[in-house]
């Protein structure tokens, strides 16, 4: 890179915009930039949703948000933004199209995207004029992790680094006072897209007998949308047990319950890959999606039902097709199997802090 910001330091733009399971998988991309450099300026753009993810994170210095569902003003916003700055480097770590716009108004003179097979649009692919090797589909964090390598850094341990403010945990003490010292499960009872879901009906049998024969508390955690919080409380009026409302609650908030939950039941959805990230035991629901690709990295594998992968197949994380009425497959007796596997495979963790275990303070 030639150029430098105003006060000598590089200036790296990295475009990751989609939900909270992509920008989880970017944090190990930033980090390994930031300790191979820790002089470079990261700016990242992102998606409002989940833009709090970012905040107060070691290795990001600036989050810019583009607000896509703006439409043309949200455009005419965004290079607005960027215009004012001076990048040495872009890095656009989506391929879709909505990457384009910020790719090119980052005006770096290097812009680093992916080969042109794994573009969803050939506009993605022009945009940068620099491309990764190209590979056959991975897990989406070892293809972001591809970037780091192709900058000519030494592959890093992954590590995500999200970090829980003084007040957060006491919020999160205040939240979990209640519960006292009983076990958590977070249940996220659905996702952005519903052939990915599973059933309430189902998750009510799972919430009764984690409540009656395993002694968890159970805690109802997801977005605010209308199907998401018509299925939660369709969950509770079918169980005979009192789950913990807390649907529609902050990012932020979403975090440290996550991080003090000591397992968590979710299909594919963003909060499995935040409790990857925050070391907490996740039973990933997956039949419509292939969890070889899009499940948590690398981790809690003996805790997933599985029922996208043939039986006898081995394991294929270039597969993307999705496959209809696999979720349907997934039956309670199954969650159950996999929460007494957990309960004997992850034993509680300590807590680090007053209410919460883990995490990084900023």
């Amino acid at each position: 890179m030639s150029s430098a910001t105003s006060d000598g330091r590089r200036s790296v733009c990295v475009v990751l915009l989609s939900g909270l399971g992509d920008v989880v998988h970017g944090l190990p991309v930033v980090n390994a930039l930031k300790r191979s450099h820790p002089e470079w300026r990261i700016t990242w753009v992102v998606e409002p949703m989940p833009a709090p993810m970012l905040a107060g994170h070691p290795a990001v210095d600036e989050v810019i948000v583009y607000e896509k569902v703006r439409g043309v003003r949200g455009v005419l916003d965004l290079r607005r933004k960027l215009k004012r700055r001076s990048f040495d480097l872009t890095l656009n770590l989506n391929y879709f199209t909505k990457s384009v716009w910020p790719t090119l108004f980052s005006g770096a003179p290097r812009r680093v995207g992916f080969d042109w097979h794994r573009c969803r649009d050939r506009a993605v692919w022009v945009a940068a004029n620099e491309h990764l090797a190209p590979h056959p589909l991975q897990h989406t964090q070892d293809m972001l992790l591809e970037f780091v390598a192709h900058l000519g850094i030494e592959r890093p341990t992954v590590e995500w680094r999200i970090p829980i403010t003084d007040a957060e945990r006491r919020a999160q003490s205040d939240f979990f006072a209640p519960v006292g010292d009983v076990p958590v499960a977070a249940i996220v009872p659905a996702t952005a897209i519903r052939r990915k879901d599973w059933f309430a009906d189902r998750y009510a049998s799972v919430v009764d007998a984690l409540e009656g024969d395993f002694g968890f508390r159970t805690v109802l955690v997801g977005g605010r949308g209308e199907r998401e919080q018509r299925v939660a409380r369709e969950i509770m009026e079918r169980t005979r047990a009192n789950p913990v409302w807390a649907m529609g609650d902050p990012i932020r908030s979403m975090i440290w319950q996550l991080e003090r939950s000591d397992l968590v039941i979710a299909p594919d959805t963003g909060p499995t890959h935040l409790a990857r990230a925050l070391e907490v035991p996740v039973i990933g629901l997956y039949g419509h999606t292939n969890p070889w690709r899009v499940g948590p990295y690398r981790k809690f594998e003996d805790l997933w039902v599985d029922t996208y992968t043939d039986p006898g197949d081995p394991p294929d994380p270039s597969r993307y097709d999705p496959k209809y009425g696999r979720m349907e497959q997934i039956t309670v007796r199954d969650v159950l199997e996999r929460v007494e596997r957990a309960r004997e495979r992850y034993p509680r963790r300590p807590a680090t802090t007053p209410g919460g275990r883990g995490g990084e303070e900023p």
